[in-house]
């Protein structure tokens, strides 16, 4: 009977890729504690909600500023390094938080100025970070890997960080924080371990054109259907999904009755689902194709949509919930790891870094529809129009699901393939 890390780990994955998962986990526990605190503290310095709705949109603003360019980087310079240097400077950010918390010099704009910068580091060390993976697994385990690597997001980042969070933030404001700088810096050495990561080799530039590695990956994106297909997909999905979730809060405490505790347990009910989706991906990918899996993953989001547009049960809230998170994060593994074949190596990290602009840009967008709806026409409106959004959509890319699943690494434009 294989051992417990042997489950978690499979040897044939490597050394490289436990220290990825560690790392990985680690600073997702820390993601998750400021998950809970950065709300909590903001909302003890000031009852205005745009403000509190403004710490939120800090940390996706970087995304649409700099998500394009950290990618562009990530393929010209050494990943792991970047990696590290992107979470050390989180860290410092952090710290410069505890110093005005501990010092009572704290304020409302010093924590929304720290929610920014912070993200904008991160923008950079997910960036860098997502393309690791490939780098150090073969082609043939990166569902196995991203698998692993949602299980820690789901674990620390939604299940056992945002209420270490809460409790210590009860204790005291900066100690949240302040762990959180532990874990964060955990991970740098973490990940240190890794053995050092080449810089992707660049397709030969053209004497006398000036270089334009943004525009290049745009480029190959333009070209490459299934990629393309799949980014769209994601946008668009984030969309009809933001939409109502802008509102869940209150569709939750409002609509359902559940009240603040019952929205929590809303939450759980959905991470849970995901926990126990992320540890039967070994089975599902061995037993069922990627096609089958992604229309059936987007299927039920539709009939999800549709539920809650009509539902009242509390119970039936909780089963929908629980179903969504097992379908989303067996989404989020499959078209990761589809992404991560498909692309180039060199092309990892602009690729990833629209794929993220694409997800962020869908949130905000969904999120103000949502908002919108909501106001005018109650909170099951979102609902009808995530169902009709998602529904059209997926009618319109059904066939395309195939042509996505199936499609294999090409050599494009000078640049060379990842041959694992």
């Amino acid at each position: 009977m294989p051992s417990l890390g042997e489950l978690i780990a499979p040897r044939r994955l490597g050394a490289d890729f436990r220290w990825l998962l560690a790392s990985s986990w680690t600073s997702n526990l820390g993601d998750g504690i400021a998950l809970s605190a950065a709300p909590l503290l903001i909302a003890s310095l000031t009852s205005s909600p745009l403000l509190v709705a403004a710490g939120a949109m800090m940390q996706f603003l970087p995304w649409l500023l700099f998500g394009l360019l950290a990618g562009s980087i990530a393929d010209h310079h050494d990943r792991r390094r970047l990696v590290m240097l992107a979470n050390g400077s989180r860290a410092v950010i952090v710290l410069g938080l505890v110093v005005f918390l501990a010092t009572g010099n704290v304020t409302v704009w010093i924590v929304l100025a720290t929610a920014f910068l912070y993200g904008t580091a991160e923008v950079f060390a997910d960036t860098a970070g997502s393309t690791l993976l490939p780098m150090v697994v073969r082609p043939s385990d990166l569902g196995i890997g991203n698998a692993r690597l949602q299980a820690g997001y789901l674990v620390g980042n939604q299940l056992a960080g945002p209420p270490l969070g809460a409790f210590l933030f009860a204790i005291g404001s900066f100690w949240p924080f302040l762990v959180q700088i532990l874990c964060v810096a955990l991970a740098v050495i973490l990940i240190s371990r890794i053995a050092r990561t080449p810089i992707p080799e660049q397709a030969a530039v053209v004497p006398g054109v000036k270089a334009q590695p943004i525009r290049e990956g745009l480029r190959w994106l333009r070209g490459n259907a299934p990629v393309r297909t799949l980014v769209i997909i994601i946008l668009v999905f984030n969309v009809t999904w933001a939409a109502p979730w802008s509102i869940l809060v209150l569709y939750a405490t409002e609509h359902l009755n559940l009240g603040v505790i019952g929205y929590g347990a809303l939450t759980t009910a959905a991470a849970l689902g995901g926990l126990i989706s992320t540890g039967c991906f070994g089975w599902l990918e061995r037993h069922v194709s990627f096609a089958t899996l992604m229309r059936v993953c987007l299927s039920l989001e539709v009939l999800m949509h549709l539920i809650f547009a009509l539902n009242t049960s509390d119970i039936v809230a909780f089963v929908v919930m629980f179903g969504f998170g097992a379908y989303a994060f067996i989404w989020g593994t499959i078209s990761t790891t589809v992404r991560q074949r498909l692309v180039p190596m060199p092309l990892q990290g602009r690729i990833a870094s629209v794929n993220m602009v694409g997800v962020f840009g869908g949130l905000v967008i969904g999120q103000l529809i949502g908002g919108l709806l909501a106001e005018a026409w109650g909170l099951t409106a979102p609902w009808w129009f995530a169902f009709a959004g998602s529904a059209i959509t997926l009618l319109l890319v059904w066939r395309s699901i195939s042509n996505i699943a199936a499609a294999k690494p090409v050599v494009e434009d000078g640049v060379a393939e990842n041959a694992g």
